[in-house]
């Protein structure tokens, strides 16, 4: 149409909009942002839009006073399981953030040095498996942790498991030291 404005980015001229439209949007650079937007936007408002900030997908940091332990009765009435004689190492906490409201998860790590005849009974008894998986202890525990290998296997850990909770528990056949790393709550 003569004396029609341009209305198009390349300067044509043009009243009808959709045309103007479709032409911006296949021009190369408009079309490949235009296929950019339409393919990575609802992608990135996913992404963006559902990343958790809290609960249980996001992993809650192990707190403690960070006092190592040594004395050994309340690990001997929490798991019967250890016998009446050992040594232990071992720290206590919450996870999270303690001035949080509501119920609190509770952690314990421990290595334990236990008398030959009781690390061949949870040999016997639990069945234990070699493992490459490294106990998640918290860092004033992880120098006393034996070099291993170390065995675990599910009843070996539910042995150890307190009713309200979980335990992973590992074995040192070596040094029959028991590493416990067991949450509660």
């Amino acid at each position: 149409m003569a004396g029609s404005t341009p209305c198009c980015s390349d300067g044509s001229p043009g009243v009808d909009r959709i045309a103007c439209y479709r032409a911006a949007v296949n021009e190369g650079s408009g079309r490949r942002r235009f296929l950019t937007m339409l393919i990575a936007g609802p992608a990135l408002l996913t992404t963006v839009g559902c990343e958790p900030t809290s609960g249980p997908d996001r992993a809650a940091a192990k707190n403690g006073t960070g006092e190592l332990r040594t004395d050994p009765e309340p690990l001997r009435k929490r798991f019967p399981e250890l016998g009446p004689s050992f040594e232990a190492q071992w720290m206590s906490g919450q996870y999270g953030d303690e001035r949080a409201p509501g119920p609190s998860t509770y952690w314990i790590d421990a290595v334990i040095a236990l008398p030959s005849d009781r690390a061949s009974r949870l040999l016997t008894a639990y069945a234990p498996v070699e493992t490459t998986e490294a106990p998640a202890v918290v860092d004033g525990l992880r120098s006393r942790l034996p070099a291993g290998p170390l065995l675990t296997s599910a009843a070996l850990d539910a042995a150890f498991a307190p009713d309200e909770g979980s335990a992973r528990a590992y074995l040192d056949r070596a040094t029959y030291t028991l590493i416990l790393v067991v949450t509660l709550g």
